[in-house]
């Protein structure tokens, strides 16, 4: 797709995946923007792991952002727009989880969320073990096999609702990642190498960035529901 082909897409994406949320932070019956504040105290959280993270794997050259298709405007080695999307991707994620939770009152996960965290959890323990030599694929699936585990424990009561959101974003999330990774352009805006990574790819999408994804989610929707719990 040639109009795809710009030194700003990667902001584009970003645009693109706030805009809906944004716009409907105001609607009535949501009022999504009356807890803003809570959410952004999830995402500063979840920020300090994943920039250090981000900023030592660009450095190790674990991944790296092709300069066609960002604007050139870096902070400690990642491009304005990777800071971007860790504010953005969560904020319409959880957009997406207010959405859910109003629309289907019944908690329809919440009797497979516990097993399924449970499961998962070992599943992506013993994946990292077997991927000990992999940065990516081993730190990932550590972190968050330990997150999934520990909510198993605690069992939340938004463990459910969770599950479901995770699941209704994966649309959202083959489009703008698999933009980032290539699947639209002639070369791809996050590049990985191929030694960090098992190889796995849903389309152009390495599996590690799903997994990714739901460590991040799951950080912020925890801090997220503790100060809505608490207010």
């Amino acid at each position: 797709m040639d109009f795809l082909e710009s030194k700003y897409l990667y902001f584009y994406l970003m645009l693109f995946t706030m805009a809906y949320p944004l716009a409907q932070s105001f609607e009535h019956r949501l009022t999504y923007y009356k807890n803003w504040t809570r959410l952004f105290m999830g995402i500063a959280a979840m920020m300090l792991l994943f920039i250090p993270w981000d900023i030592y794997f660009t450095h190790q050259g674990v991944w790296w952002f092709n300069d066609k298709y960002i604007s050139g405007i870096k902070f400690l080695l990642l491009p304005l727009e990777e800071w971007l999307f860790f504010i953005l991707v969560p904020f319409a994620c959880i957009f997406i989880y207010e959405v859910l939770e109003y629309f289907f009152k019944k908690d329809v996960l919440k009797s497979l969320a516990r097993p399924a965290f449970l499961v998962m959890g070992i599943g992506l323990g013993i994946g990292s073990l077997i991927y000990s030599d992999r940065q990516y694929t081993f730190v990932t699936f550590a972190l968050t096999a330990v997150a999934l585990l520990i909510a198993f424990i605690l069992n939340p009561s938004w463990k459910g609702r969770f599950l479901l959101m995770y699941l209704v974003c994966w649309l959202p999330f083959l489009l703008v990642n698999g933009a980032l990774t290539g699947s639209f352009t002639f070369e791809a805006v996050v590049n990985y190498n191929p030694s960090e990574i098992i190889g796995l790819r849903i389309f152009t999408i390495p599996v590690e960035d799903s997994i990714y994804n739901m460590l991040m989610l799951i950080m912020v929707t925890a801090i997220y529901k503790f100060k809505k719990k608490s207010a």
